[in-house]
């Protein structure tokens, strides 16, 4: 194989062993929590597949398929570096498949799809992002599941700037391409952690809540993949819920265990998707803004309209900041149901 596939492969491993290392250093252990599994084993076993293919890679056996003994194709070892069987030796099944990830892994590096905000009927809908540089890591979208029913999701990737920016379009383009192939929210983040988790060109990881609204029955299904808990409000009660997770980030365990979780409204509930940006926006005493002041907030403001949530959240940041700069980006979603 090509001296340059190594190289590159080389190269994204070891800045994917350093990124996972760092986070598991020097990550607080709420973070550790929302991030991860149970405990870290996950992410130690992601990292020892790192290091095993980088010892491959040492001695010219990555790649190296088990059956034939020749090189399996260089785009799928980009795709997967852990490959080690052909695409010839597969079933039709698993050729398909396969086929189909690697027709995906060119469609994902195409032009970014424009986000609009859907009109669901019985739900308002408003948003806001703003990156903290030119081009932010946070990532909102809305889309529809193949039963039609609407889908949204809320993102960070590890880092800002070009390269968050870049990896977000990307997140975009991949769920918009297999949401229409499935009704379910996990099977769809098991297929997008499958896609990038062993991709060399996927070096860190991604939060993600998405979830999966039905108009019909008010009911919201969702997988938490390491993000930060929206918070639901439902009328007449006094306590905010908190959307825990459910999975790990993706692209940080090498095994994906996700669960769903589903919520059911009534007229008058709203809930509040954000990015940490918002919770650990820092003013200039060293005060995180945190959960409970956001929680307050959307207590305070629960009779109000989806944009008008937002505005609230908006103005209190700034108050709070008092003309401190953002030191990450900050997105928010607001659901309000109106029947």
């Amino acid at each position: 194989m090509a001296i340059e596939i190594y190289e590159r492969i080389e190269a994204s491993l070891n800045e994917k062993r350093q990124n996972v290392a760092e986070f598991l250093e020097t990550a607080s252990e709420t973070e550790k929590d929302m991030c991860l599994c149970a405990d870290e084993y996950c992410a130690d076993t992601h990292l020892e597949v790192i290091e095993t293919s980088l010892e491959k890679i040492e001695d010219e056996t990555l790649g190296v398929c088990v059956v034939c003994h020749e090189y399996v194709d260089s785009s799928y070892l980009e795709m997967d570096y852990t490959a080690h069987v052909c695409l010839d030796h597969y079933s039709d099944e698993e050729r398909r498949r396969l086929e189909s990830e690697l027709e995906l892994s060119q469609i994902v590096q195409r032009a970014l799809l424009p986000q609009q905000i859907p009109n669901i009927a019985g739900l308002e809908l408003a948003a806001f992002s703003r990156p903290s540089e030119i081009i932010g890591g946070d990532y909102f979208d809305f889309f529809k599941f193949r039963d039609g029913t609407h889908g949204l999701v809320i993102a960070d990737v590890s880092g800002h700037g070009v390269s968050a920016g870049m990896l977000m379009s990307s997140l975009q383009t991949a769920l918009r391409t297999m949401a229409p192939d499935t009704d379910s929210p996990v099977e769809l983040l098991e297929r997008i952690n499958r896609f990038y988790i062993h991709n060399i060109n996927f070096t860190t990881f991604i939060t993600v809540f998405l979830a999966r609204f039905d108009p019909s029955s008010l009911t919201l299904t969702y997988v938490n993949a390491g993000h930060n808990p929206p918070a639901v409000y439902h009328q007449g009660n006094p306590d905010v819920t908190w959307l825990t997770r459910t999975a790990p980030a993706i692209g940080l365990a090498e095994d994906f265990y996700a669960l769903t979780e589903t919520v059911t409204f009534s007229k008058g509930d709203s809930i509040l998707l954000y990015t940490d940006g918002v919770t650990e926006f820092v003013n200039i005493s060293m005060e995180q803004f945190g959960q409970e002041r956001l929680a307050e907030l959307v207590r305070q403001n629960a009779d109000l309209t989806a944009p008008d949530i937002l505005q609230s959240v908006r103005q209190a940041l700034s108050r709070f900041g008092d003309g401190t700069p953002l030191f990450d980006d900050v997105t928010l979603v607001a659901l309000k149901v109106l029947n």
